[in-house]
């Protein structure tokens, strides 16, 4: 039996079959039920496969949903915009998101927390830091080369670029992602995380004809969110980002260590 399921991949089935034996002779499951009990077994098996696959694919930096994201501390976020954008339509109309704003208010958070939704719906998804983009396009020593990179993106349901415009970026880059944003435009869904507000991506791409036709073309079906305030991962720590504070806490570890070796002398 066991040979017959490998030989047939139904892994599932060969793990659990005789789990389902004794379930059928203990409770009299019908031949029908029996088979349609294990069928599902080896269904749900292989989507969560696909899930774990896709999640791996997908090379997000850390696994994040949209329930652990506090939309209190956003208030300038919709949130029912964001809901939205974890609906098929945002891949089938080929929608695009852009979230602008200093580092550590959730930008990635959301990108990342939308991408494992639509895997879970089945798509494909493809996170990528903006330098690092550019850099594996300009890898490419053939044309040829360069083209199949594109066309991976293209293919791409979702496809995710963080960090665009926390580095200086190459000339070379303004073309990369005019092309790459215009094969997705109505065609794929897009999200774009930057700290650089849109006036400002004519001086990231070197080109200011370039970013107006970038910009005009991710607008035209999508959505721009300037996030501000504090960031996450600075909550209860701007103490240490305090000239003063950071003088302080020196001294009470001098005073500290002072009155440690004082009892140490004693005791000798």
């Amino acid at each position: 039996m066991e040979e017959l399921l490998t030989q047939l991949k139904l892994a599932r089935i060969r793990e659990v079959y005789r789990d389902w034996i004794n379930k059928a002779s203990k409770e009299e499951i019908s031949y029908a039920d029996f088979l349609h009990g294990l069928l599902s077994e080896e269904i749900c098996a292989r989507e969560e496969n696909q899930i774990q696959r896709r999640m791996r694919q997908a090379s997000f930096p850390f696994e994040k949903t949209i329930e652990q994201f506090d939309f209190s501390l956003r208030p300038e976020l919709k949130k029912q915009v964001i809901l939205n954008c974890m609906d098929e339509a945002f891949i089938h109309q080929g929608r695009s998101l852009v979230l602008i704003g200093p580092p550590g208010l959730g930008k990635t958070h959301l990108a990342v927390a939308i991408g494992v939704k639509m895997i879970q719906l089945g798509y494909t998804v493809k996170f990528i830091m903006a330098q690092r983009l550019v850099n594996e396009y300009l890898q490419q020593e053939e044309m040829e080369e360069s083209q199949k990179l594109l066309r991976s993106l293209a293919k791409i349901d979702l496809l995710i670029v963080d960090e665009f415009g926390y580095l200086p970026h190459d000339k070379e880059a303004g073309p990369l992602f005019y092309q790459v944003i215009s094969d997705r435009y109505e065609q794929k869904g897009t999200i774009i995380t930057s700290n650089k507000s849109l006036t400002a991506w004519a001086e990231i791409l070197h080109d200011s004809s370039l970013a107006a036709a970038l910009i005009d073309r991710l607008m035209h079906h999508g959505e721009v969110f300037y996030l501000s305030g504090d960031s996450y991962r600075l909550r209860g720590k701007q103490k240490y980002l305090s000239g003063n504070a950071i003088s302080e806490e020196f001294q009470l570890e001098m005073v500290d260590d002072g009155e440690n070796r004082g009892e140490k002398e004693v005791k000798l």
